[in-house]
């Protein structure tokens, strides 16, 4: 997590306890959840999310590679139904919104049978990417946004406040966004085969189950594009993160406190 002082970390865990409850409280299940925080020698506070060990088997990107089509449709379905709940509750007039990241790995199939994987109408799913809490209120993102920048290198931070932070944080409060986002995903993942597919299955939810948030249908070319865009945007702010780390450890000798994760293929 980036790195908090106390005060930051009292009112995050406040926020991660109330994401994960309020998601529960719409019918939107999670793992078993928790926090933790620890003083190192240097005197930095690291904090901890803490949340029950699933099968990796269970996780819907794995899945989409050991089932038929028909399944990873049946798969994405649940999701759709899930993410549905989130925009009915924004409906509801309380003054508090909720955004969601709903990638397909970031649900797991609950009481997953690796002998027997089988996704049917009632297979129920976990909601496991709560470690952005994203809940506004009044329209004020409670999620302090200065937490989310400082892991991005300080030459650019500036510019990623100003162009891309407001924007990447609206995505994720818009249902078909959201959707489409799922959907682009699967280039990533290596099923760019099923795209089509997964299309059509969204925009007939949008017309027979969610008909009352009278969604655009997403099309083919919008994926395709919204997928070149994000893979470019991602691939270029990794490259630049290594080199920032670069720069404090090599050049000037100094910690880099982040684990940067493996190159990802896109």
């Amino acid at each position: 997590m980036p790195i908090f002082d106390q005060q930051q970390v009292e009112h995050y865990t406040g926020i991660y306890h109330e994401y994960n409850e309020l998601l529960l409280n719409i019918g939107i299940d999670v793992p078993e959840y928790g926090s933790a925080s620890i003083m190192t020698d240097r005197g930095d506070i690291v904090f901890f999310v803490v949340q029950q060990k699933l099968m990796p088997e269970s996780l819907g990107n794995k899945i989409i590679h050991s089932v038929p089509d028909d399944m990873v449709l049946q798969l994405v379905l649940q999701v759709l139904r899930n993410l549905k709940k989130v925009w009915d509750f924004n409906g509801t007039g309380t003054g508090i919104k909720i955004g969601i990241d709903g990638q397909i790995s970031n649900w797991a199939v609950k009481n997953f049978d690796c002998g027997n994987p089988a996704i049917t109408d009632q297979t129920g799913l976990f909601y496991i990417d709560t470690s952005t809490p994203l809940i506004r209120k009044q329209g004020v993102e409670m999620l302090e946004s200065e937490l989310l920048l400082k892991s991005t290198p300080s030459f650019l931070r500036w510019m990623v406040k100003w162009f891309f932070l407001q924007e990447v944080l609206d995505r994720y409060y818009d249902f078909r966004l959201v959707v489409m986002d799922l959907i682009a995903n699967f280039y990533k993942e290596g099923r760019k085969d099923i795209v089509p597919g997964l299309i059509g299955l969204a925009n007939r939810f949008f017309d027979e189950e969610a008909n009352r948030h009278t969604i655009k249908p997403i099309e083919f070319k919008e994926v395709a594009d919204y997928y070149k865009n994000d893979a470019f945007i991602w691939t270029l702010f990794q490259k630049l993160r290594r080199f920032d780390r670069f720069l404090k450890t090599k050049v000037f000798m100094g910690r880099y406190p982040y684990i940067l994760p493996e190159y990802i293929k896109r």
